[in-house]
């Protein structure tokens, strides 16, 4: 076989053949643990539906949309998920100061094959699909510490499925990538701006990221209650050539999904897990299934505490937490009625969740 043939063969390859090679966690939009679906948002930021996709606003906006993980995907791309974006309250003149903005944070050990702050610095593609109703222009960021780098790309068609593929020049300057689990780039898909990051100059070298020079020429894709937007497929990659998108497993993608996010969702009154408790409180130990990226942030609502005879203690605080990447220990407290020394459960109270943390 001559060398361009097995090129050829190359770019037409599976997965299987080109696997390891998206930096993108979920650019599939298959994980969504939080929610599928979520209303009213805007005014906020943070993460809603599908997981590792951030949503991030800057300044006051009236703009508020449903979020969701959308059935809605390409043809023949081999997708079944897409994040969506539908506007219900528009806002036709965004503040100086407004950024809605999808962003995607990678930690520094996972782009360590980059060797950006370096002379051998990698350049990397940026392959999506794009579904907007809003036409025209818009910007996608990289942004590292201080250094940034914008490139422009085009909505041709409303409501249309449009694949876009951008090449990025490796970052020679700045400091080397610290080597560690914290957010060392950011992947911005800008979808609304105001003046302060869109009134100069469109920065597509890297440099020390003027506001101004940022997101010039992006479109309002929330000024006007018709408006949707899409996301799949997103693959970040090594070089100046898109690859055919790496289809992971659900099972793969959650499992890299939990190192961030995780949690115990229980709705019918089932035990979730055994502890033991001294006199008012309780104290409860997990090993994660994943190792999280750090000690994770905990969040309980309607779990009671079970004890003996089949009565249950409503659960007020919890406190003296212990906790790493691997393992958490805490104490859940209760107002009265337990007896030292004897087992009880933790016990869910219709919707009941208990989730960790560990986002970028």
């Amino acid at each position: 076989m001559s060398k361009a043939a097995e090129l050829a063969s190359l770019a037409s390859a599976s997965e299987t053949a080109l696997s390891n090679r998206n930096i993108v966690i979920n650019g599939a939009m298959q994980i969504s643990q939080r929610s599928v679906s979520e209303t009213g948002l805007g005014g906020d930021q943070g993460y809603f539906t599908v997981d590792r996709m951030l949503y991030f606003e800057n300044g006051t906006t009236d703009v508020r949309f449903t979020q969701s993980q959308s059935t809605d995907v390409p043809t023949g791309g081999g997708f079944g998920k897409s994040l969506k974006f539908d506007c219900t309250t528009a806002d036709a003149s965004l503040a100086v100061d407004n950024q809605l903005t999808l962003k995607h944070r990678i930690e520094g050990q996972n782009i360590q094959q980059l060797k950006w702050g370096t002379s051998s610095a990698e350049d990397v593609t940026l392959s999506f699909w794009i579904n907007a109703t809003k036409t025209g222009t818009y910007i996608v960021e990289f942004s590292r510490e201080s250094r940034k780098i914008s490139q422009a790309y085009t909505v041709s068609s409303s409501n249309t499925w449009e694949k876009k593929t951008l090449t990025f020049v490796g970052d020679t300057g700045g400091s080397v990538v610290t080597n560690d689990s914290a957010n060392r780039l950011e992947i911005n898909f800008y979808m609304g701006v105001g003046t302060n990051y869109s009134s100069g100059t469109l920065e597509t070298t890297w440099t020390g990221g003027t506001n101004a020079n940022r997101a010039v020429g992006q479109v309002n894709a929330f000024d006007n209650t018709s408006n949707n937007i899409l996301f799949t497929g997103v693959q970040l990659e090594v070089g100046p050539v898109a690859t055919p998108f790496e289809h992971r497993s659900y099972g793969q993608e959650l499992a890299l999904c939990s190192r961030y996010y995780t949690d115990i969702v229980r709705a019918d009154n089932k035990t979730a897990h055994l502890i033991g408790y001294v006199q008012t409180s309780t104290v409860a130990r997990f090993g994660f299934h994943i190792p999280m990226r750090t000690s994770p942030s905990i969040t309980e609502t309607n779990f009671n505490i079970l004890y003996a005879g089949g009565s249950e203690q409503a659960i007020t605080s919890i406190d003296d937490i212990s906790q790493d990447n691997q393992f958490l220990s805490f104490r859940a407290n209760v107002a009265a009625n337990l007896t030292s020394g004897q087992a009880v459960a933790l016990h869910s109270d219709g919707a009941a969740t208990l989730t960790f943390d560990a986002e970028l």
